[in-house]
């Protein structure tokens, strides 16, 4: 049985938390193995600060100490699809410049927040910047981007829940769904 949302609508669960969490303490370790240095792990705000807390807690559990800072990126604004143009709402204040730089989304969709945070962060000295996002939608992308880790393939379907959100209802979903 789909669970219904507390405003009413019925949704469809695509990722339970149990899924997300295991996947999750696996992209840790895969990051963990990747080697980075000095690294700062970024999340992209809004819609990654849940995925983002959660991997930061499980890089804890591999040993790995990363600083942490936060960008927050728009292109959605209320809408359900991208408006085409990315704005900083509230920029990085760590240094940069000589680290290694995680960023971290929720969605990988038309690729054009990720690959304007990725030149972003490669315009202010960067010795690595990767890429991690919790899903990876299979549409065609505005900007050829493919992230460097993921955690799940995700359907054509406008998702919400687990940070992400429609008109920013949604977000506190312990799971990815779509309304049904």
């Amino acid at each position: 049985m789909s669970p219904v949302a507390a405003s009413g609508e019925t949704i469809e669960v695509l990722f339970s938390a149990e899924k997300i969490a295991a996947r999750t303490r696996a992209l840790a370790r895969e990051i963990t193995d990747a080697g980075f240095n000095n690294l700062l792990i970024v999340p992209i705000l809004k819609g990654s600060f849940i995925f983002g807390a959660d991997l930061l807690r499980a890089l804890h559990e591999t040993g790995t100490a990363p600083e942490v800072d936060f960008i927050f990126l728009s292109s959605y604004r209320d809408k359900t699809r991208s408006s085409g143009q990315v704005e900083v709402l509230s920029d990085i204040k760590a240094e940069i410049s000589g680290r290694d730089v995680l960023l971290i989304d929720d969605i990988l969709e038309s690729g054009r927040t990720l690959a304007f945070a990725s030149d972003l962060i490669r315009s202010r000295g960067a010795s690595r910047v990767a890429t991690c996002v919790l899903l990876d939608k299979p549409v065609t992308r505005a900007v050829e981007i493919s992230p460097d880790f993921c955690g799940f393939k995700c359907p054509d379907a406008f998702v919400i829940g687990y940070g992400m959100d429609l008109a920013h209802r949604f977000r506190e979903l312990p799971y990815v769904g779509r309304i049904v």
